[in-house]
């Protein structure tokens, strides 16, 4: 398989160190590492960690941020450190290097999401490499990605990448946590992330917002995307060359054969619902035969939705079935939840629509492993 395009993950901890100082020689060593595949024909994009940590060691913070008005500005203080050491980097490697700065908000919009797309392939076309980062000087916790293992494997869905490596302080993915168990034993190749696989993950440390579990998110928005990812140690020399080179490095996670289409992509992982739907036990059969949802089968309605918000689709238990986009508002569904066509079309004068979510705007949460 020709890796044409690569994303590169790299954490705070590979990074930083505990106080927040720049790992120099490290990140030497990516750029360096990432300027060679550039060189090759490759195009890369690096999604970077370290703002809040860099933002630290500049501002004399011994401890992380707690409040949103503290870490915002330590990040945005950080950002333009780590952007001018990149930047210097890459120049000494002949290379160009442009900051991208993404938030939730921007991948959620359909026309915002496919302008971001734009940018990324004019920017790779013109052999330049983007350095990403969530914008967390404006970034609040309602629309954040959540950590940048999440925003690496929603950039490597964005651009179509071949390879999504994170790079993290840690091998890759264990059977236990190695950390208690010396017996702990690398799992070098996952072909699908069952529960076993989840339980083994571990939870946030250090400066860094992600764990284990975030990477094995990260790992089956990729996997059902068709792209496949590896999780390795970044303090390793030459491993993203080894990995570009299909060499056994970290733990690989081999993607479906079967994978979703790039709508319905969009409607699974970048959309925050703006409300629920409660269904029957009809509607449920019939959703999940691959049909649209009619009022008839609907139930309850909460939230405050307008006409092309995203919902979530649940039974009469409350477990989320699905995720779409509604033909109508909130206050229209309350109107017609429950009722026939015929019933509709003497009540309202306009009705465009027989379906209030169509099949082509629904996703099954059932096809996302495990939502």
């Amino acid at each position: 398989m020709e890796l044409k395009r690569i994303v590169v993950k790299v954490g705070t901890s590979s990074l930083t160190y505990e106080d927040g100082r720049l790992k120099l020689e490290q990140i030497e060593r990516l750029v360096r590492e990432t300027s060679d595949l550039v060189n090759e024909g490759h195009q890369v994009i690096v999604v970077t960690s370290g703002a809040i940590g860099a933002g630290m060691s500049r501002l004399g913070l011994t401890t992380p941020p707690k409040n949103i008005p503290e870490k915002q500005a330590t990040a945005a203080v950080g950002q333009g450190l780590l952007m001018q050491v990149y930047s210097r980097l890459f120049a000494e490697y002949c290379h160009i290097c442009a900051q991208v700065l993404l938030t939730a908000e921007d991948l959620e919009l359909r026309q915002r999401y496919l302008n971001c797309r734009n940018t990324f392939e004019t920017l790779l076309s013109k052999n330049v490499i983007p350095i990403v980062n969530e914008n967390d000087s404006v970034s609040i916790d309602e629309i954040k990605f959540g950590d940048n293992d999440m925003l690496s494997s929603l950039v490597a869905n964005l651009v179509g990448a071949d390879l999504l490596i994170i790079l993290s302080d840690i091998d890759g993915v264990y059977d236990k946590n190695p950390k208690l168990d010396p017996d702990a034993k690398l799992i070098p190749v996952i072909e699908e992330i069952t529960n076993e696989i989840v339980n083994a993950a571990e939870g946030a440390s250090g400066l860094g917002t992600g764990g284990m579990v975030t990477k094995i998110n990260a790992a089956r928005i990729c996997t059902l995307s068709g792209i496949p990812m590896i999780i390795a140690n970044g303090s390793v020399p030459g491993l993203i060359r080894k990995a570009v080179n299909g060499e056994s490095v970290g733990t690989f996670f081999v993607p479906q054969k079967s994978f979703l289409p790039s709508r319905k992509r969009w409607l699974a992982f970048y959309n925050h619902p703006h409300g629920q739907l409660v269904i029957d036990q009809g509607a449920e059969i019939a959703l999940q035969s691959g049909k649209s949802l009619l009022p008839v089968g609907v139930t309850k309605c909460t939230g405050n939705f307008n006409v092309g918000d995203l919902v979530t689709v649940c039974n009469q238990d409350g477990k989320a079935l699905a995720k779409g986009l509604v033909n109508y508002s909130a206050v229209e569904v309350n109107f017609i939840k429950g009722k026939i066509s015929s019933e509709i079309s003497k009540l309202l004068a306009d009705y465009p629509y027989e379906e209030i979510i169509h099949r082509d705007n629904l996703v099954m949460l059932s096809s996302l492993g495990g939502e």
